[in-house]
């Protein structure tokens, strides 16, 4: 059986599941193999190293399904910033036609840009009001994102069983759930929270196809639900990352009265993060990972995945919650 929401009928897709956008993690072999489960795939611009890199991989990716999928462009605060409108047209160009955003208020030019060659805009949310404020911008679909998530939560630390509903309230667009899920059990809940579909990241990168050494896919299975640690809580920029030696050395020098970024720089940045999805060794720097860890126990195709849940999802409605009716 299929799940037919408004997500699914704007997007395309057979099933309301959609695969968030990861740094080092969202090439062509993961998207294209979500999007050919029925879900959304989606490319991760800044994986690539340029505008140029980027139109080549949307090729790749357009090689290897003919299923809809899509592009996250994420706007960060940063000093050195890199070319967004550049990366923007190359989305264009590429024919692209669905784009998840996420970051800063600056994101609202990205989508002056595409917005008039019919892209629908997916924006990444960690707030109700940021949400709402999203939605009178004008983008097309709303991801709320909980505080059980991987990467930024936000530091509203709200979680996905308030956040959801609490945004369903009053977002009208079409809003789907994110940080958490990984199960038929989660998108059952989502679905029944008000939203229409679910956004998977960690539980994406657990899986045949992510591009990620198998150390670290072993990884997300040895850790359980409390396997994650927040840094930059005290730098007003938290984010979840995988527990291992690395991350737990960087929230022990953040402890420190006055740490600033400096004194954490060379254990997190890109480079080292990308040596670790690379290598395997999980001593090279930090990597992304959720509470949803707790639900990890194999690494199956997204394929098997995405039947797995849709499976799971259709036998809570018929058998657990029927067996309540009376």
């Amino acid at each position: 059986m299929a799940f037919k929401t408004r997500i699914t009928e704007m997007l395309g897709i057979a099933h309301p599941i959609v695969q968030g956008g990861m740094q080092s993690v969202g090439y062509a072999e993961l998207a294209s193999a979500v999007s050919n489960a029925g879900g959304l795939g989606i490319l991760t611009a800044l994986t690539q190293p340029d505008p140029g890199a980027l139109r080549a991989e949307i090729e790749r990716c357009r090689a290897m399904t003919d299923k809809p999928f899509g592009v996250n462009l994420t706007v960060f605060p940063t000093i050195n910033a890199p070319d967004y409108k550049a990366y923007a047209q190359a989305i264009i160009d590429g024919g692209v036609k669905i784009v998840e955003t996420a970051g800063t208020q600056a994101v609202r030019e990205i989508w002056e840009m595409l917005k008039p060659h019919g892209v629908t805009i997916l924006h990444k949310c960690t707030a109700v009001r940021h949400a709402l404020s999203a939605e009178r911008a004008g983008c097309d679909i709303i991801s709320i994102d909980g505080f059980e998530c991987a990467g930024h939560p936000g530091e509203d630390d709200v979680p996905g069983l308030i956040l959801i509903p609490a945004a369903a309230d009053k977002v009208k667009i079409p809003m789907l759930a994110s940080g958490g899920f990984g199960d038929g059990r989660g998108l059952v809940a989502a679905l029944s929270l008000g939203a229409e579909g679910i956004n998977m990241g960690t539980r994406f990168c657990a899986t045949v196809e992510a591009p990620i050494h198998d150390n670290v896919k072993q990884a997300y299975i040895d850790n359980d639900e409390r396997g994650s640690f927040l840094i930059f809580r005290s730098l007003k920029n938290t984010a979840r990352v995988g527990k291992n030696a690395v991350s737990e050395e960087v929230v022990r020098r953040l402890s420190v009265p006055g740490a600033t970024f400096a004194d954490v720089a060379e254990l997190v940045n890109g480079k080292a993060g990308r040596e670790l999805l690379e290598t395997g060794d999980l001593s090279r720097g930090v990597f992304w990972a959720g509470m949803v860890q707790g639900l990890i126990h194999d690494i199956p195709t997204c394929q098997q995945l995405v039947e797995r849940i849709i499976k799971e999802a259709q036998d809570i409605l018929d058998q657990r919650l029927a067996g309540f009716r009376r």
